[in-house]
């Protein structure tokens, strides 16, 4: 799959411009990094570096899901504030100061909006 992050984002501004309860991603593990997908789009891509790879971890713990083995993948329903959090965790920077604060938020309020939502439960 070669779609950036920057053209991948025309397909999360498209989902995000309607609000909806429930949104079926695929979490794909492939071999150039995960691959958040929606209707087989990419929304949003971590690619297979150390940073990548926890950023990775973030949006499948954002999404309330497991991170798939490699060649795996897992599809989660989720409304579309989660999908905005999730995009915000496989961007973040993790090297930077001070971004471990920012993730925590970012994954609470995401589990509290899958609670809300009645997805999974919070952690």
């Amino acid at each position: 799959m070669g779609v950036s992050r920057k053209r991948a984002w025309v397909n999360v501004e498209r989902l995000m411009a309607r609000p909806r309860r429930e949104l079926r991603l695929v979490l794909r593990h492939g071999k150039q990094g995960v691959t958040l997908l929606h209707e087989g789009k990419a929304l949003t891509r971590c690619y297979r570096t150390k940073v990548g790879m926890a950023c990775a971890k973030l949006m499948a713990e954002a999404l309330g899901v497991a991170l798939p083995p490699p060649g795996g993948q897992v599809e989660a329903v989720v409304p579309n504030g989660v999908l905005y959090r999730a995009v915000s965790l496989s961007s973040l920077d993790l090297r930077v100061p001070g971004t471990e604060e920012l993730a925590d938020r970012l994954l609470e309020e995401a589990a509290f909006q899958r609670q809300r939502a009645g997805g999974a439960p919070a952690e």
